[in-house]
């Protein structure tokens, strides 16, 4: 997301609704639901049918050690330290305004009230939300965003791409990855998994669950919640209407940003008031559909010297005009990816070359609707592999894709020129995720 409130996701060939195109969320009601909409009763967030409606949300309370070791110290007057890694629904868009009014600084600021000691700094807050972006770039971009490169180290990660993965080409190895990766961490940090919900009840909680469940992970799925109330008529028992919890056919409005906080607030209750489990989860175990990026690390222009050898050919510029997403408790957008490499007509024909020891590659490079950026072909070891088209999906964003998977390291070279036709247009690469 960037801070026009972009939309969500990319693809699946057959689980996923279609592709949005509009980077503005906007509403989409006819007069009459419009009408509708002003008359329909507040939704009381204090009713025993809210809580009924939000107590479903839970899916599993899983291993709930590092969970509760978080809220004792928070107890203690400890800081805490929450952080959120997803897409645009993270980044808040829907909500109004977006830094303050989103799930994720609710849900913050309710553990803040539950578990803080009065006068304590009792909990810091990290919001790593861009929209449009599937676990396979947030894997790339979670040590830059979520650790800041080593300077944080989060007590728990909430990690929400449940409406993002369908275009996540290994199908679910990233996000099985992404969520190791954290769970891997010296100060073991908690990791809860969030599962949204679009406006036509979907959402890949099938595919993404099993992992939680095969590590021992806790779980709140806001689909869950609410989907099954959304059939039904007030007078029937509906909490609350799609059209209250929906801004548009992706976003939650401000009312949806506080049934998804209240969902994981419901975990935090319920694992408060629970035995503590005797043994930490098992990592050390066969994953369920893999682990190949776990150390995924990201290379850009300001960090490649000692990684990798870069003739930028005619990709020397630099691009500005990036997707902005707001970070953190900030209500301005932050540019995705400043270091990169960017063609343009001035700059010559020279392909960007690039000579790396890794096991696998992940180019990020920047999707755009403007007419002056075109496609530009990728060769691995001298193969095309892929032409990588600025305009699949036509706004600006950031678009991870794989270039290898392998077994084992050695050393690749990658070629970027611009394809055949498209010569005097732009491309920007932004850069690259890489395992060792």
């Amino acid at each position: 997301m960037n801070s026009n409130n972009q939309a969500e996701c990319r693809m699946d060939d057959v689980h996923g609704p279609a592709a949005p195109q509009d980077p503005e969320p906007k509403r989409t009601a006819d007069p009459d639901e419009a009408q509708e909409m002003l008359t329909e009763a507040p939704v009381d967030f204090e009713s025993e049918s809210y809580q009924a409606m939000i107590a479903k949300s839970l899916v599993s309370q899983g291993n709930n050690k590092r969970l509760k070791a978080a809220i004792d110290k928070a107890k203690r007057g400890e800081q805490v330290t929450i952080a959120y890694i997803g897409g645009s629904i993270t980044q808040g868009a829907g909500a109004e305004p977006i830094h303050t009014d989103c799930y994720a600084y609710k849900s913050y600021t309710s553990f803040r009230r539950m578990f803080g000691r009065p006068g304590s700094e009792s909990a810091a807050f990290i919001k790593a939300g861009v929209g449009g972006t599937p676990s396979e770039l947030g894997v790339v971009r979670y040590d830059r965003d979520v650790r800041r490169d080593g300077a944080v180290e989060p007590d728990i990660v909430v990690v929400e791409f449940a409406v993002n993965d369908a275009g996540d080409e290994t199908k679910g190895n990233c996000y099985e990855s992404l969520c190791l990766k954290i769970l891997s961490e010296a100060n073991k940090p908690a990791v809860i998994l969030l599962f949204s919900v679009f406006v036509n009840d979907w959402n890949l909680q099938d595919r993404l669950a099993p992992v939680g469940f095969h590590y021992g992970l806790p779980m709140v799925s806001v689909k869950d919640a609410v989907v099954d109330q959304f059939r039904l008529s007030k007078a029937e028992g509906n909490v609350i209407s799609k059209d209250q919890f929906f801004y548009d056919i992706y976003h939650p409005t401000n009312a949806g940003h506080t049934v998804m906080a209240d969902c994981l607030s419901h975990l935090l209750e319920v694992t408060d008031r629970s035995d503590e489990d005797s043994e930490d989860i098992i990592l050390e175990r066969q994953p369920l559909i893999g682990n190949d990026f776990v150390h995924m690390r990201l290379l850009d222009r300001a960090n490649y010297e000692g990684i990798a050898n870069i003739q930028e050919g005619g990709f020397m510029l630099t691009d500005t005009d990036l997707q902005l997403a707001e970070m953190d408790d900030q209500p301005m957008g932050s540019p995705q990816f400043p270091h990169n490499w960017m063609h343009a007509e001035e700059t010559g024909n020279e392909s960007f070359v690039m000579t790396i020891t890794s096991r696998n590659l992940i180019l990020v490079y920047k999707d755009s609707g403007r007419n002056e950026f075109g496609s530009a072909e990728i060769r691995v070891d001298g193969r095309k592999v892929r032409i990588a088209d600025p305009h699949e999906i036509n706004w600006t964003h950031c678009n991870p894709v794989l270039l290898y998977q392998e077994h084992a390291a050695r050393e690749h070279q990658v070629e970027i020129r611009m394809a055949s036709g498209y010569e005097n247009q732009r491309f920007t690469i932004l850069g690259f995720g890489y395992t060792l």
